[in-house]
């Protein structure tokens, strides 16, 4: 499976492969963001380890079944050849209707096929009030003329 833009990345062509993964992850389906993976691909998600795709499958279920209203941005940091480093916000909301902005930097290794082998992320959970948030479009992808991180100051 080839999943364009491929190795070796451009400014360009990172920040494009940047929005697709934002645009799957607001996807919210599991079955759509495994495919942009190596069927070994390694993942460190906070404290836990994971290895293929049913592994991510799982565990993108049973996020996206505890984490409500969910909405991403990701932010190019840095890339070379076959790596890239980004940054990250989404904002989301428990059973309860408590609301979190999760803050977060990933680091990313891609196979030459464009999809990704290794996955390395650190995520920190802020509460906030529902009046704070600042992500609002529909769910889905986020709109083009949406603000991103660093104009929205995170």
């Amino acid at each position: 499976m080839i999943r364009p833009p491929l190795p070796p990345f451009s400014e360009t062509t990172a920040v494009q492969k940047v929005r697709a993964a934002e645009n799957g992850w607001n996807s919210r389906n599991p079955q759509l963001v495994t495919q942009a993976y190596t069927d070994d691909s390694q993942w460190r998600n906070r404290s836990e380890f994971l290895s293929g795709h049913s592994e991510i499958e799982a565990f993108l279920t049973r996020k996206w079944q505890r984490e409500h209203e969910y909405r991403l941005i990701k932010e190019l940091w840095a890339w070379t050849e076959n790596l890239i480093a980004v940054r990250f916000a989404y904002e989301w909301c428990d059973e309860a209707d408590h609301w979190f902005r999760s803050y977060g930097n990933e680091n990313w290794e891609f196979a030459v096929d464009g999809r990704m082998r290794r996955r390395i992320a650190s995520i920190n959970d802020m509460p906030i009030k529902a009046s704070s948030r600042l992500f609002h479009w529909a769910l889905g992808p986020r709109p083009d003329d949406h603000l991103g991180l660093t104009e929205l100051n995170l």
